[in-house]
């Protein structure tokens, strides 16, 4: 039998567009390699003056400067002092954002580079030295990179690009509002709607040239929690006198670990309860009347979650019972869960075993770290991904982690990054064309 004509004329137009697209991402895969130079200056700028939350006014300027250049629609202040471009491309269709973030630490850098970071700055009242010590100063060259290939072949792109760079991922100073949550509040994801949302983070532990990625919960949500005990303050020679709110306050931190190992189906779903500070007292020989520990809960599913915050109450109001002391218990929710859609993850893993040669992505377990990604993905599909900032030679256990004064990227790793996001939006708007900017 014949096949009819209009079948034959599909195959011809899909072979047709299949051969575009390939020349299309071996276009921008060798403007990536031409920009990784540039793309490494951008990234020992940032480095060397780094910024802090909701602080990131020098690196915002930078940013704009440069998106304008390009000749991008370019917004500022959103957020307070996040930058958006808008790059049209020559043909319609979907609308795909990609995010990085652009704060840095209040951290004091012990890296000996020639850009090591020597600014200071104030967090929360308090004098601190500033680093980017989570790898954001990466994350913005690489998007800038990015931002640079796309533009250069914007009259075949299928689509729209919405580049975000956002302030306070790491949260907001005391008192403010700030990174994603607040941009989502502000209508990032709108005019035009965004259809997708990628996003990327170094990862001092991976390999260069190695990508992770985890369907569904990748990264943990983020509460934080408050618990006040009042006591009764006495002489610290006759406790008897008094209530004592620093021992009530040791059992209900052995309390609070019990929620993990007796209450949390670990075989399921991995959880963490950790108090990371606590105020008290005056001097050696006072019982004090009241104590402030301060910590955070990290959980993989919304219902753990919420049974974790029923327990922390249960058992600190009824532990400060027994003890004759008083408890109070808040609990703020920072981040949601970094959720990377199923359908989509599935969808766009082909264009990153591609980009990155199939052995070098890996399936990576769950992390209870945070991202406020998760806010864009709560709002539209959303994939996150992790890309190799370890040298080659070395081993995870003689990397230091994030958040550290020794955290130390190689910069090698930085081109893939830019050829990742770069296939994302041009493969993601390839397979989608029935979606239209809106």
């Amino acid at each position: 039998m014949k096949k009819p004509l209009f079948y034959l004329a599909f195959l011809s137009l899909s072979f047709i567009a299949t051969a575009q697209n390939a020349a299309l991402k071996a276009k921008t895969d060798k403007k990536a390699e031409s920009v990784e130079s540039k793309v490494i200056a951008f990234r020992r700028d940032f480095h060397q003056n780094p910024e802090l939350s909701n602080r990131e006014f020098k690196t915002a300027e930078k940013i704009a400067t440069q998106l304008r250049a390009l000749g991008l629609e370019v917004q500022t202040g959103v957020g307070k002092t996040g930058v958006v471009g808008i790059l049209k491309g020559g043909k319609p269709g979907p609308v795909v954002a990609l995010r990085a973030d652009m704060d840095a630490l209040p951290v004091v850098e012990r890296v000996d580079i020639p850009f090591a970071s020597k600014a200071t700055g104030e967090y929360n009242g308090q004098a601190v030295g500033v680093m980017h010590a989570c790898g954001h100063d990466s994350h913005m060259a690489i998007l800038l990179g990015t931002a640079e290939v796309l533009a250069s072949v914007k009259n075949d792109l299928k689509g729209t690009v919405k580049f975000i760079f956002q302030p306070a991922e790491e949260g907001a100073p005391d008192g403010e509002e700030g990174g994603a949550a607040l941009m989502v509040k502000e209508g990032v994801l709108q005019n035009p709607n965004v259809d997708v949302i990628f996003g990327l983070h170094i990862s001092a532990q991976t390999e260069v040239g190695k990508i992770n990625y985890r369907p569904k919960g990748a990264m943990a949500s983020s509460d934080w929690f408050k618990i006040k005990i009042k006591g009764k303050q006495a002489h610290g020679a006759s406790p008897w006198q008094g209530i004592d709110p620093i021992v009530t306050a040791s059992q209900v931190i052995l309390g609070l670990q019990t929620i993990v190992s007796r209450n949390v189906n670990i075989t399921e779903s991995a959880a963490v309860v950790s108090v990371g500070k606590i105020t008290s007292g005056v001097r050696s020989n006072i019982i004090p009347e009241e104590l402030e520990m301060d910590g955070t809960i990290r959980t993989l599913d919304s219902d753990v979650q919420e049974m974790i915050h029923a327990r922390m109450k249960q058992i600190v109001t009824n532990i400060a019972e027994s003890a004759g002391a008083t408890a109070e218990v808040n609990i703020t929710k920072q981040t949601l869960i970094t959720y990377n859609d199923p359908d989509l993850t599935e969808e766009m893993l082909p264009t990153l075993q591609a980009t990155a040669g199939k052995n070098n992505v890996i399936l990576a377990p769950a992390m209870t770290g945070a991202e406020d990604f998760s806010f864009y993905q709560d709002k539209v599909p959303g994939l996150f991904i992790f890309l190799g900032g370890m040298p080659k030679n070395k081993n995870v256990a003689e990397t230091a982690s994030h958040h550290t004064p020794d955290f130390y990227i190689d910069e090698s790793g930085f081109v893939l990054g830019v050829k990742a996001l770069t296939n994302l939006t041009v493969d993601y708007m390839e397979k989608n064309p029935s979606k239209s900017s809106k």
